[in-house]
């Protein structure tokens, strides 16, 4: 039984590195542009200044418990992405690993730090997502299915530029949305026994 999981394993991970050697080794300059900025972190920030007005705008007496939230959202996935994954896991990043020497093309020179499971950007990005795109759903029903959109771009943008594999981004987006889920669910929880407009409700 060992031996057929560690066998199941190999294949995963061999797997994993042919998707991404496919990803990073199909390029040209104009996604080189799109991809390098679409992984920039300050860049989106007017994005999550419109998200904070819409969501004032949306929940006015309860906005300051959406910003607490917030807060804790970002340091969960931040945290757990790095605490519970990279540093148990170890896993290095495509960019830093010697059996891939000469094959990843990253740009800039740009790799990171040592280890990618799971990614940081994939769990944050999806974490806000979720987040964001469900407590403003009843008004912008577009939202969530935007905002997914959106951090799938990003988390595609890390396999392109070599520093992560597809097995990163996947698992990185999947924890993040679900404590992306799990922070919405503790909104629906407190709002309730908020003195808010029954409009506001999830």
């Amino acid at each position: 039984m060992e031996q057929i999981l560690q066998q199941s394993f190999n294949a995963l991970q061999n797997l994993d590195r042919q998707i991404f050697l496919f990803i990073n080794g199909h390029f040209n300059s104009f996604f080189d542009f799109v991809m390098y900025w679409l992984s920039d972190k300050l860049i989106w920030a007017p994005l999550y200044v419109v998200l904070l007005v819409m969501m004032y705008y949306t929940y006015r007496k309860a906005f300051w418990v959406i910003l607490l939230l917030i807060i804790l959202l970002v340091t969960l996935t931040d945290q757990i992405s790095v605490v519970l994954f990279k540093d148990v896991f170890q896993r290095l990043r495509p960019c830093h690993e010697p059996e891939l020497e000469g094959m990843v093309r990253i740009l800039n020179g740009h790799c990171g730090g040592s280890y990618g499971f799971i990614s940081s950007h994939a769990c944050n990005t999806f974490g806000v997502a979720v987040f964001a795109g469900s407590v403003l759903k009843i008004k912008y029903r577009w939202m969530l299915p935007a905002l997914l959109v959106w951090a799938a771009a990003i988390s595609y943008s890390r396999v392109y530029l070599g520093v992560h594999y597809p097995g990163d981004i996947f698992v990185g987006a999947f924890v993040g949305a679900f404590i992306g889920w799990l922070v919405v669910g503790l909104f629906r929880y407190i709002q309730p026994r908020l003195k808010v407009r029954k409009s506001d409700a999830l």
